[in-house]
């Protein structure tokens, strides 16, 4: 019985594009698998037809071979890769491993591997001042870690020979095994994926490539940066297997209380103590700000406690910005205590000639008012 054309049994024109060709490939060995249709012969038939055709296709010399000389380009087996003994179905396990792949942890990996033999990352944790995170700075740090090894040049090879083609998986660092209609692939378990083993492993590093060693690193910390920022050094984590990439190293930051300033994003807070003839009378205090510097702030006449005070630009730095944030001054009216004979006196003396009266302290004067009303309501009983 003559083959039917390849391009008819996948139903496509000679000229369609290899994508055409996977796309109805994969279209009908859905439709004609096995497992879709059990005890169809007719069916297992077809599914056989769809996958020799696209084996020859989907390679670009067997196509040009079949486009030129047609099915006589195969004669004597060169053709199919082998359609008997379970093999025809490899084309399926390539589909299956297409749609799950990536959920498997394999996509685009290509020859060789190596992705598992990536070195991990490293975090380290840094505390900083206040200070620190607003003007920023260059901090050195130290940690230990898996560097290079040095005498085999990282590749775990004594005196740095490069490594040999793994026999087994023939340099690709993943192996294939038939179950049943589908192809399974995993890591191959003579390299673990590098795709290459080592003959004569460096004695200094077992054949690892890697060392533990400190390594000091210098780390700038921008202006502006709050707590629990991450800092990321790219390749400064450990070092891979046999030469494979460097992990990150990851800083993480944490910035310190401070004992004068409270920090709310870009805004600082500071609660300033004001004497109480400060308070009343007025003034000038002088405040500090986070950059070194000192600010003069005016007290008018009359400041209660708790009043703010803003000072515009004087908070602190904004990350990756030229902007800074406000500086707010709280005021705390102090209560004098330890007062002599003499102030004791002048205090009498001030509250005789009317001091503490609606005049003087209008805030308490209206707020017993309002108890007073509260306590006659309670004595005249509720009202018609």
């Amino acid at each position: 019985m003559s083959k039917r054309d390849y391009y008819e049994v996948l139903g496509c024109q000679k000229d369609a594009s290899a994508d055409d060709l996977k796309k109805a490939y994969r279209k009908l060995a859905m439709q004609f698998h096995p497992d879709r249709n059990p005890g169809d012969a007719e069916a297992e038939a077809k599914f056989r037809e769809v996958n020799e055709a696209y084996e020859i296709l989907k390679d670009d010399q067997k196509r040009a071979a079949y486009d030129r000389f047609g099915h006589g380009a195969f004669e004597g087996g060169a053709g199919g890769g082998g359609f008997g003994g379970g093999a025809g179905f490899s084309g399926f396990g390539d589909i299956f491993e297409e749609m799950f792949g990536e959920f498997m942890g394999r996509r685009g990996g290509g020859g060789g591997g190596g992705s598992n033999l990536r070195g991990s990352d490293l975090r380290y944790e840094m505390d900083i001042s206040l200070e620190d995170a607003f003007a920023g700075r260059a901090a050195t740090v130290t940690i230990q870690t898996s560097a290079g090894c040095e005498p085999c040049n990282g590749t775990g090879a004594k005196n740095g020979a490069a490594p040999a083609t793994c026999p087994t998986c023939h340099g690709h660092g993943r192996v294939r095994a038939q179950q049943g209609f589908f192809t399974i692939e995993r890591a191959c378990p003579t390299c673990g994926g590098a795709g290459k083993v080592i003959k004569d492993p460096c004695s200094s590093c077992g054949g690892s490539g890697r060392q533990r060693k400190d390594k000091m690193l210098e780390v700038k910390i921008p202006a502006g940066v709050e707590d629990g920022t991450r800092i990321r050094l790219s390749g400064e984590g450990e070092a891979g297997l046999r030469g494979a990439p460097a992990g990150d190293l990851y800083i993480f930051l944490s910035v310190r209380p401070h004992r004068i300033f409270q920090r709310d994003g870009a805004n600082i807070y500071c609660k300033v103590p004001i004497p109480m003839t400060t308070a009343a009378l007025g003034g000038t205090i002088e405040v500090p700000c986070i950059d070194g510097s000192r600010a003069s702030v005016t007290i008018p006449e009359g400041t209660q406690n708790g009043h703010q005070f803003r000072l515009k630009g004087k908070g602190m730095s904004v990350l990756r910005s030229t902007a800074r944030g406000d500086m707010f001054i709280q005021a705390v009216v102090e209560t004098p205590v330890n007062l002599s004979a003499e102030q004791k006196e002048l205090l009498r003396k001030f509250a005789a000639a009317g001091g503490g009266d609606g005049n003087t302290s209008p805030e308490s004067s209206g707020f017993f008012s309002r108890i007073k009303e509260f306590w006659d309501d309670l004595t005249d009983g509720p009202k018609n």
